[in-house]
């Protein structure tokens, strides 16, 4: 039998056009500027809305780097991605959707997350739940700031 999967769930509102929140959000070579946790992100393969690549993060203090191959299928009409860990590290299975829609006051961006932490991991699921609860409030707060950042240049430049 499966393990249960841990279960986050977390959202902004972005106060941004639709199509510039899904343009910046989904364009996984650009990350590293609109995450603060990514040092890199390498495409290593692309067809059509499905994208496969590899993030890493900035070095610990000790000089470790952790990386990981993940792939996003993205479906604009239904303005959800599924994405899964293809290399899944401390993970038995991690898997993220997104979804999008409009709201009053921009565009509701929610991320939902399934995953078991493996036997051999160093955190066990209620950790790492609130580890991605506290990384993911920390990161959406950036993501927001940085969309619309864009927006308000973007406006100032069609003025």
């Amino acid at each position: 039998m499966a393990p249960a999967a841990a279960r986050t769930e977390n959202s902004v509102v972005i106060d941004a056009p639709l199509r510039l929140v899904w343009d910046m959000t989904n364009d996984v070579a650009k990350w590293p500027g609109l995450f603060t946790e990514y040092a890199s992100a390498e495409i290593l393969h692309r067809s059509g809305d499905t994208v496969r690549f590899r993030l890493s993060l900035h070095p610990e203090p000790d000089g470790k780097v952790w990386s990981w191959v993940s792939e996003r299928v993205a479906d604009r009409s239904a303005l959800t991605v599924r994405a899964h860990r293809v290399e899944p590290g401390p993970f038995a299975f991690m898997n993220i959707r997104w979804y999008y829609r409009q709201v009053d006051g921009g565009v509701e961006m929610r991320w939902v997350q399934e995953f078991h932490m493996r036997r051999d991991a160093p955190i066990d699921d209620a950790g790492m739940t609130e580890r991605i609860n506290t990384n993911s409030a920390a990161q959406l707060a950036v993501i927001k700031e940085r969309v619309e950042a864009e927006a308000r240049s973007a406006a100032a430049v069609t003025r």
